[in-house]
């Protein structure tokens, strides 16, 4: 463990966790910054783009091995920072510590969707945790099961729905169904929007992100769910790398299990022309059920080469890179809107060539975040964001940090 600038100790299995899962959430991300959004669902959905097949192969390795898996994770650790933060609900004072960091994060993903990326994730988990903090002093069994219920209930309620979706009235049917179609025309207007300049792909963004904003509320029940899952695991131990080893090991037989349903859903989807019927209906459904297995599965392996104590080097800079996991989500979205809105590049990388520059921004993180934190405390964000909390200048050089912990 380390501590923090409040005295407070670091969990370093946390930290890992936590960079292995920024990480991550670029590779799913990526397609919805590279190209229009219909594209990042259904690969076919902008029928002049090229697609052979090493673009459906690298869309299958992301499906089966990084959707909804990356995303879980990071909520699940969200979840316990609202514990960590905000303590038990008797705390009256770091209650309102949490709910002003909170409070604060609700701007910064007003900020950061409006102006920079529509996808943003801060305002839903900001606006999630004011609900989940009045959960916080749950036993774990009760978080659990409260928290599979929110989970499956949503994503199985959406699958069902698409499932059903040939008995759907016919106009239903054709709106939703023109919604996933891009003509060469929409797609060459769309891009010369998103790329025509600052102030055109500003307000395009806006755009996008007034309407998926208004969506994406529907997700908190789930996003809670979620993070109620994670803040049970951690108090078992599990995320905190205290459980037996055997249970991790159990996890990584039942997660390999899972991508291999995982894979075998992928391929019906190939067969089925990216149907969207298949892709939302059992593709959702699948995907509800078996991402929690495969989060559990990248867990379990991090955490058992910690006990292990071999690829310290790596687990140290993965760690670094998970405790600046603000800015770094960040500096992803500032990397990838200037790649491909603001120099042009929309619509011309193909999802092979994607994973280079996912790649290459993956190396850039795990570099700066250790070297930033071999001269500062914490990331400039979190340093920002803490001060706010705080209502104080907080120090952020490690000397001044040190002295102000003693």
């Amino acid at each position: 463990m380390s501590l923090t600038t409040e005295g407070t100790p670091r969990i370093e299995s946390l930290d890992v966790l936590r960079g292995f899962a920024i990480l991550g959430i670029l590779i799913v991300n990526a397609p919805y910054f590279a190209s229009v959004w219909q594209a990042a669902i259904l690969p076919n959905s902008v029928p002049h783009l090229s697609i052979d097949e090493s673009t459906l192969w690298s869309w299958l390795v992301m499906y089966t091995f990084f959707e909804f898996k990356c995303i879980t994770l990071f909520s699940m650790l969200f979840g316990v920072s609202i514990y960590l933060v905000g303590g038990e609900r008797s705390d009256k004072e770091k209650g309102k510590q949490l709910r002003r960091r909170l409070g604060w994060m609700v701007l910064f993903g007003l900020i950061h969707g409006a102006l920079i990326w529509y996808g943003d994730i801060l305002l839903v988990y900001a606006l999630t945790g004011f609900l989940v903090l009045l959960a916080r002093s749950w036993r774990p069994m009760t978080l659990l099961i409260v928290g599979l219920i929110l989970t499956l209930s949503l994503s199985g309620l959406l699958g069902l729905m698409m499932l059903g979706g040939d008995h759907m009235p016919a106009e239903l049917a054709a709106k939703q169904a023109a919604a996933f179609a891009v003509t060469p025309e929409e797609f060459a207007a769309l891009k010369a929007r998103i790329t025509g300049g600052f102030v055109s792909t500003v307000s395009t963004n806006f755009e996008w992100w007034a309407a998926f904003a208004s969506q994406s509320l529907f997700i908190i029940p789930r996003t809670a769910g979620v993070m109620m899952i994670g803040l049970a695991l951690f108090k078992w131990g599990f995320l905190a790398a205290r459980s037996p080893v055997w249970v991790y090991v159990v996890f990584l037989v039942l997660g390999a299990a899972s991508f291999a349903v995982t894979w075998m859903e992928g391929l019906r989807e190939f067969q089925s022309g990216f149907d969207r019927h298949q892709v939302q209906g059992e593709g959702m459904l699948v995907l509800s059920l078996a991402s929690p297995f495969g989060t559990l599965f990248y867990v379990s392996l991090l955490i058992l080469i910690m006990k292990s104590g071999v690829l310290g080097f790596l687990l140290k800079i993965l760690a670094a890179t998970g405790r600046m996991a603000f800015t770094n989500y960040i500096a992803q979205s500032l990397i990838m809107t200037t790649t491909f809105w603001h120099l042009g590049h929309f619509g011309e990388i193909s999802r092979p060539e994607l994973w280079l520059v996912v790649g290459g921004v993956w190396l850039a993180e795990l570099i700066w975040s250790p070297l930033w934190l071999s001269m500062f405390a914490m990331g400039p964000l979190e340093w920002m964001w803490r001060c706010l909390t705080y209502k104080r200048w907080v120090p952020i050089t490690k000397s001044k940090a040190a002295a102000a912990v003693a």
